[in-house]
């Protein structure tokens, strides 16, 4: 620093010298101003590097020697103060080693060790090229720039919306029975491997928005439109969550999908009139013959019921045909008779007839009546 410094006023006192002549120079020995001292417009050029309204003697400094001087103080050569603003130290030596030194402490500290969380990993590079990857925890690298390092969170589910719930917004997919309809889902996936997800792909975000939409078409072009409307919906988001991730791992991407879900799966605005009266029929109809199974399987199961019961009499009947003969025929009757207001009874000496019914009526007639005298009185 002493050598450069010492060399500037001599490179200052060259150039001062330059091709206008120093200050004894003139040509007539007057220091290269001339009669009357009018700058040398009489007796040789004027010295540009002199300092304008100051005497031209040859005690005035130029500009660039007073720059030179001051440059010199700053710096703590010339009887001036420390580094820059900083006070000398007691010995008298300036501090900016001392201050430059802090500074380059810093720098380490601050460029050589890198705390990594649990959930992240830390991607070195060295001069631009993939070194390591580092575990959750402190770690140790060369400074900067010649090693740097990019943390990346492994463990966050990003999710991509396609499409959209909107009406303004459709997005119209090809199904297999070559009909339209306007999907809308969504994607899950985080990073399995941050090396890969950071120098594999320009835009990680992007490709797999671009990969999903490719999948769901291929996936939806081979069912038809019923399966993806309702039916087939979690076939549907499985086969395009394996067929994402194959195309994905084919691009060494360095990512993990974590799902598929549809949010919407309808026709488009124009006919959703139209394929709402459509369903409304087809789920009418579906009621009709749901009604009419359940009718069949309740004749079904009478009539079975009753062939059971038919057979279990056959049964009895074949043991003891005249008692089963008796006891039907008592059955028969019962059920026959029971709704008659005639009582027979067979026995001697009784009357083979009476009227009970006609009796109990009359003395129903009878008591309603008495009530209503003691009422009147």
């Amino acid at each position: 620093m002493n050598r450069i410094f010492g060399w500037m006023p001599r490179i200052a006192s060259a150039m001062a010298q330059g091709p206008w002549g120093g200050k004894n120079d003139g040509p007539d020995g007057n220091d290269g101003q001339g009669k009357g001292g009018d700058g040398g417009r009489e007796g040789g050029p004027r010295n540009p590097w002199t300092q304008p309204g100051r005497p031209s003697g040859p005690k005035g400094p130029s500009a660039i020697e007073e720059l030179l001087r001051r440059g010199k103080e700053s710096f703590g050569q010339g009887g001036g103060g420390g580094f820059g603003n900083l006070p000398p130290r007691p010995s008298g030596k300036a501090l900016w080693p001392a201050a430059i030194g802090i500074l380059v402490v810093l720098w380490l500290v601050l460029t050589c060790f890198h705390r990594v969380g649990p959930q992240e990993r830390g991607v070195v590079t060295l001069l631009g090229k993939y070194s390591r990857t580092l575990s959750p925890g402190i770690s140790l690298t060369l400074p900067a720039p010649f090693e740097n390092v990019t943390t990346v969170d492994v463990e966050e589910i990003r999710t991509i919306d396609i499409g959209s719930t909107r009406a303004e917004s459709e997005n119209l997919v090809l199904t297999g029975d070559q009909n339209i309809i306007d999907l809308a889902y969504s994607v899950r996936w985080n990073i399995r491997s941050p090396e890969l997800y950071l120098f594999q792909l320009s835009d990680p975000d992007a490709s797999v928005r671009e990969v999903a939409e490719s999948a769901m078409r291929s996936v939806v072009a081979s069912v038809s439109l019923e399966d993806a409307l309702g039916a087939g919906r979690t076939e549907i988001e499985q086969q395009v969550e394996q067929r994402m991730q194959e195309i994905l791992d084919g691009y060494k991407s360095g990512i993990r999908v974590q799902g598929v879900a549809i949010k919407q799966a309808d026709p488009p605005t124009a006919v959703n009139d139209a394929f709402k009266a459509v369903s409304a029929a087809q789920q009418t109809a579906q009621t009709y013959l749901n009604e009419a199974r359940a009718a069949a399987q309740q004749v079904t199961a009478k009539a079975q019921g009753e062939a059971a019961a038919f057979d279990k009499v056959y049964e009895q009947y074949k043991l003891a045909p005249d008692v089963t003969r008796r006891r039907m025929y008592y059955e028969t009757m019962e059920g026959v008779l029971a709704n008659v207001d005639k009582t027979i009874v067979e026995s001697g000496n009784v009357t083979p007839f009476l009227p009970l019914p006609e009796l109990k009526r009359r003395a129903q007639a009878n008591t309603a009546q008495g009530t209503t005298t003691e009422g009147g009185q």
